[in-house]
């Protein structure tokens, strides 16, 4: 739907939550205590949210509008035991400024059971995670949404849905995870709407107007993914195996037509984490195997890579904790890579190294949350902040205010090219 439709649906959002809140214009002739028992009694559960936000870009934008977030959202989240099987619905209704759009979407939809006394099965749409990162993923291979994330969208919108049946297996040697996937499911990537990028084939930073094109993936049971995870804890130290095969998530190869692809992708790796001198520490690798360049000599299609991560988490004090991690990519087969690289083209570096550090303060009765998440980058010598503050005006009202802030000393490296996206955003949460 486009157009003035997605104002009428913030205004009846407004009336909906105004009328069923405690002393709203129904709560008269509707209890919603009375309605929310019936509802326990028949084995559901639900709850959910009201978020309205806004966000403004602080640089001149490239081929973008200047209002980089303005939307309603309602979720819904709601569960349904049926005693030998559970259910579960999680959907956003939202209506989009910047796009001039509303309409809605699915984020959960699935059953899941124990069909034996050591095993979990979950078929349906849902939200699939692991690893040990903080907002770093190495062995996480599962869809992301990274233009919510870098716009101001909460944060749970970084982890993109998938349909996916995943069978959990619980042994005294070791628990298994299997994932699969009967269709390839893409990451929201960066493609010129809403957020501009650095385009390699015009050696400029562009938007909207150069939008990039992909070749989607989209047969069943023919491009398919699968994941596996073999975890156990050792005396509290968690270790964990990782599988994948699949296709990269997002677009990192370009056919002859300058259209964007999905090249194939196979990964192994591991994660360890376990309590250290008096915080958390964890350490992950990854080896990522493209498959259609295994000799490193197209420079249409990324190469194979290493990927190590080593954190440390600790208390610094009361309601205050701070944590640092180091992030490194080694690109397999560089000389040959960089020696089939077009003329012009901007090449990247052998090694990329990224510290992170997360820094949260607790005030007010932890009613006020202040934070930075920052990311630096010394061999791309740029950086992206993510400050953030909200307050908890009761247990139901939100007010929250933050930043995406990118800087880069070149326009080509990962978050440079995002120096014209920089922006801050506010907004207002009613939870129910």
């Amino acid at each position: 739907m486009k157009g003035r439709p997605g104002f009428r649906l913030i205004i009846l959002i407004l009336l909906l939550l105004a009328g069923l809140a405690p002393g709203g214009v129904w709560a008269g002739e509707f209890s919603l205590a009375r309605f929310n028992d019936r509802l326990a009694d028949a084995g559901i559960d639900y709850r959910g949210f009201l978020d309205l936000r806004g966000g403004w870009r602080v640089r001149e934008p490239v081929d973008e509008r200047h209002t980089s977030l303005g939307e309603a959202r309602l979720q819904l989240d709601i569960d349904y035991d049926l005693g030998w099987v559970v259910g579960k619905f999680k959907g956003d209704l939202f209506a989009d400024a910047v796009e001039r759009s509303s309409g809605g979407t699915i984020r959960e939809a699935y059953l899941l059971g124990s069909p034996l006394d050591f095993a979990d099965l979950k078929v349906g749409r849902q939200v699939l995670t692991w690893g040990t990162g903080d907002l770093l993923f190495i062995n996480d291979l599962f869809p992301k949404d990274w233009k919510s994330f870098f716009t101001g969208r909460e944060n749970e919108y970084l982890k993109a849905p998938a349909e996916a049946a995943r069978l959990s297996l619980f042994f005294d040697v070791v628990n298994i995870d299997l994932v699969y996937m009967p269709r390839f499911n893409p990451s929201e990537y960066i493609n010129g709407q809403r957020l501009s990028y650095w385009s390699p084939l015009s050696g400029d930073t562009v938007g909207r107007d150069h939008g990039l094109r992909d070749h989607g993936r989209n047969s069943w049971f023919s491009e398919d993914e699968v994941a596996v995870r073999l975890f156990r804890n050792f005396s509290g130290l968690e270790a964990a195996f990782y599988f994948y095969d699949g296709y990269w998530k997002t677009p990192e190869g370009m056919k002859a037509d300058g259209r964007v692809y999905f090249p194939r992708l196979r990964s192994f790796g591991f994660s360890l984490r376990r309590d250290l001198f008096g915080g958390l520490a964890n350490l992950e690798a990854g080896w990522y195997d493209s498959r259609d360049d295994r000799d490193g000599d197209d420079p249409m299609v990324r190469n194979s890579e290493w990927r190590f991560l080593v954190g440390f988490e600790h208390e610094l004090g009361d309601d205050f904790t701070g944590s640092l991690q180091y992030y490194l990519e080694v690109i397999q087969d560089y000389d040959d890579y960089r020696d089939s690289l077009p003329p012009g083209m901007e090449k990247r570096d052998e090694y990329r190294h990224l510290l992170t550090l997360r820094l949260t303060r607790l005030l007010l009765r932890q009613n006020l949350i202040l934070s930075l998440f920052a990311y630096y980058s010394p061999s791309d010598n740029d950086a992206y902040l993510r400050p953030q503050i909200s307050y908890k005006l009761t247990d139901n009202w939100l007010i929250f205010a933050g930043g995406n802030l990118f800087y880069g000393a070149e326009d080509y490296t990962f978050f440079g090219q995002f120096e014209s996206n920089s922006n801050l955003y506010g907004g207002l949460r009613y939870n129910f």
